[in-house]
């Protein structure tokens, strides 16, 4: 939490006085399509929860005479989700009981924007918990050369300390979620992707996947179902062509003692 005193008699502005953004357009794809596929997921994670706030390239104020800040990302716990039928239309400290962001993500972007240097000691320094950056260009000759594709840094007493990942992930007690990247599918686009994370390491599927996951099931549950009729039709088949060669062979067995009567045998004698 940040603390920022004013004057008393100070009116503060309100987010419709204030710009949403800082007009900067997003450099790739990527920097919305991530945000949006972890927002996605959370919403389906929490559905019924209203304690929670995940912005995307949305304007951060924490203080009324300094430019917002604008992640890729952010996620805040504590407020509320829902905050009437015009949202939010940017996320500003004061209006939110000074709750600061619990995590800010930045993507690395084709043109660098100081993800590492500058937006590190803005972060650092308002006080957002957790600081994560995706470098999808991390490993490549010059600055990413030792850049991990994940890194998530903590704040220890004042300061950003990277955590360690385990299988590229990195958990985050605070909210018993992981979140980490593995390959997937999002919107027609096999590449990369970053995840939300159980505590065993299951990852949490998106609202298409889930889908196609429900749509996969019911088309096997119809399979087994149809088989299953299959099968009870086999049976009452074979059953009944057991009880008609059972009739017949006791049909020929009394026209066989028939006959024998007619020729003065006893059947029983035979």
């Amino acid at each position: 939490m940040v603390n920022i005193s004013y004057p008393k008699n100070r009116i503060l502005p309100t987010a419709e006085e204030l710009p949403s953004s800082d007009e900067t357009p997003v450099d790739n794809q990527l920097q919305n399509d991530i945000p949006n596929l972890l927002l996605s997921i959370l919403a389906s994670i929490w559905a019924n929860r209203n304690d929670w706030y995940f912005g995307v390239d949305m304007a951060v104020y924490y203080n009324p005479d300094e430019p917002a800040i604008v992640p890729d990302g952010f996620l805040a716990i504590g407020v509320k989700h829902n905050t009437g039928e015009r949202g939010r239309l940017s996320y500003v400290l004061w209006e939110e009981q000074n709750i600061t962001p619990l995590l800010s993500l930045e993507v690395i972007s084709e043109r660098y924007g100081s993800e590492y240097e500058t937006k590190f000691a803005d972060y650092q320094a308002l006080g957002i918990l957790y600081y994560v950056i995706y470098n999808p260009f991390s490993g490549r000759r010059g600055r990413f050369r030792n850049r991990q594709r994940l890194e998530v840094y903590r704040l220890i007493a004042g300061k950003y300390e990277l955590l360690p990942s385990e299988n590229n992930r990195v958990w985050f007690p605070e909210i018993s979620l992981a979140l980490g990247y593995e390959q997937g599918n999002h919107l027609a686009w096999s590449r990369e992707w970053l995840y939300w994370y159980d505590k065993s390491g299951t990852r949490y599927l998106s609202d298409r996947e889930d889908a196609d996951t429900a749509r996969a099931i019911a088309t096997q549950e119809r399979l087994i179902a149809n088989q299953e009729r299959l099968i009870a039709a086999q049976e009452r088949l074979i059953a009944s062509q057991e009880r008609a060669a059972k009739q017949e062979a006791e049909q020929k067995a009394q026209r066989f003692a028939a006959k024998l009567k007619a020729l003065g045998i006893n059947p029983d004698e035979v």
